[in-house]
């Protein structure tokens, strides 16, 4: 019995984590070449909302995975026009995604003609993996969006360690000038990544709509925007690092749900205040001035470059 509890509650944090790594990923993405989008909430919910609708209409997943990647390329060429084009306050701009993108989804919210998700990601067991005792039921038993999530993240890291675009990314995210004189597009790269990040951002909202929770409830992404950009500053950048935070923050999600589940008297508001507790004790750990602690913030993050002031 001990042993069925533990691989339903860990299998559970894998699910919780899912959303959050998404973004966390988009986001050191975009934040390597120098872009900071604090609109993470917003765009999440707008990718909820964007999937959601268009299941309901359709009956496609397919189709709603398409609709929530155009959704999260409008909104990062949106983006990357105002902050890479346009030069305009990163932090502002990301504020007002979050606030735009709370008020339309629940406007877009509004419009579905339907409560329930029809159709949603359903765990698929991958056959001879999933059969490994205790590993298996864990991690190979779970939706298309989770298995995406594994090589994404390895992929992510593989990206900006091991390769030549990695290294591009990251010499535009710390010193754009020299980058832009050995030849570097620093425009085109912030587009793309800025961009990519949006998409992978909405993917982790629509996993919440479409898989976590199969139905859509106005703000349901419930601050998950803002504990990816956290994890962000907690990982060091480090997709690996991202993902391991965000099976703590899953887990001590998933741990506040069963407490109240069996009956534990804790307070429901308590419980539900968990994840942001331990976003600020993370924050504080993650950049208070312990020591002689290097920062590892990429050096051009949220400066916005003009090639005319060299």
């Amino acid at each position: 019995m001990e042993n069925l509890w533990l691989v339903s509650f860990l299998s559970a944090v894998i699910v919780a984590a899912t959303p959050i790594l998404y973004a966390s990923v988009g986001e050191i993405l975009s934040e390597r070449a120098g872009v900071m989008n604090l609109g993470l909430e917003g765009v999440m919910l707008l990718g909820a909302v964007s999937g959601y609708i268009v299941v309901v209409r359709t009956q496609s997943l397919l189709y709603a995975a398409l609709a929530v990647i155009l959704v999260g390329l409008l909104i990062g060429l949106l983006f990357a026009l105002l902050t890479v084009t346009l030069q305009a306050n990163q932090t502002v701009c990301g504020l007002s995604v979050t606030i735009f993108g709370t008020g339309l989804s629940g406007f877009m919210g509004k419009l579905a003609s339907s409560n329930a998700t029809p159709e949603f990601f359903q765990k698929i067991a991958i056959p001879g993996l999933s059969r490994i005792p205790y590993i298996g039921p864990i991690v190979f038993r779970q939706d298309l969006l989770v298995y995406s999530l594994y090589v994404l993240v390895a992929l992510a890291y593989f990206l900006i360690y091991r390769t030549r675009p990695g290294m591009k990314l990251r010499a535009v995210g710390e010193n754009p000038n020299a980058a832009d004189y050995v030849g570097i597009n620093i425009y085109r790269l912030r587009y793309l990544y800025v961009c990519l990040g949006c998409i992978l951002t909405a993917v982790g909202g629509a996993y919440i709509s479409l898989a976590y929770s199969p139905m859509w409830i106005d703000g349901m992404t419930a601050g998950r925007g803002w504990i990816a950009i956290a994890l962000v500053v907690f990982s060091g950048w480090n997709p690996l690092f991202a993902a391991a935070g965000a099976l703590l923050f899953g887990g001590i999600d998933v741990l506040g749900l069963r407490f109240q589940a069996m009956g534990v008297s804790i307070p429901s508001h308590f419980i539900s205040m968990l994840p942001y507790i331990s976003t600020v004790l993370v924050l504080i750990v993650s950049t208070g001035s312990f020591g002689n602690k290097r920062s590892r913030t990429p050096k051009a993050l949220g400066t916005p470059y003009d090639r005319e002031c060299r």
